[in-house]
């Protein structure tokens, strides 16, 4: 499988999560303060929620439902209910074009 474009770098609002789905896999992309793009799973692991819906904070989402924060890094939960981490997807910029392969999990 090979890299899709997902959105523009344009539509991204800083700290807002945006939710995607490639090849049936649901991601999070979420520009961060620092100007860093980044792909999570957008599935909670303690639960079958959304975490596009959540909030950014630092290098962080936090599940707005049960309050898990996940690294946009690495995808490890940084605290409870959730102790499972989220798949983390590598995130090329083509211009203003951003890309994700769901078959390509980002090393951590």
């Amino acid at each position: 499988m090979s890299a899709t474009r997902v959105c523009a770098l344009s539509d991204l609002e800083q700290d807002t999560p945006l939710k995607v789905d490639v090849d049936g896999v649901a991601i999070a992309v979420v520009l961060d303060s620092a100007g860093e793009v980044h792909a999570i799973g957008d599935t909670c692991t303690h639960g079958d929620i959304s975490l596009s819906e959540g909030f950014v904070e630092g290098e962080t989402l936090e599940c707005w439902a049960h309050g898990s924060a996940f690294s946009l890094r690495t995808g490890k939960p940084l605290n409870l209910p959730a102790y499972e981490p989220v798949p983390v997807f590598a995130v090329q910029i083509d211009g203003d074009d951003v890309l994700i392969d769901p078959s390509l999990k980002k090393e951590v």
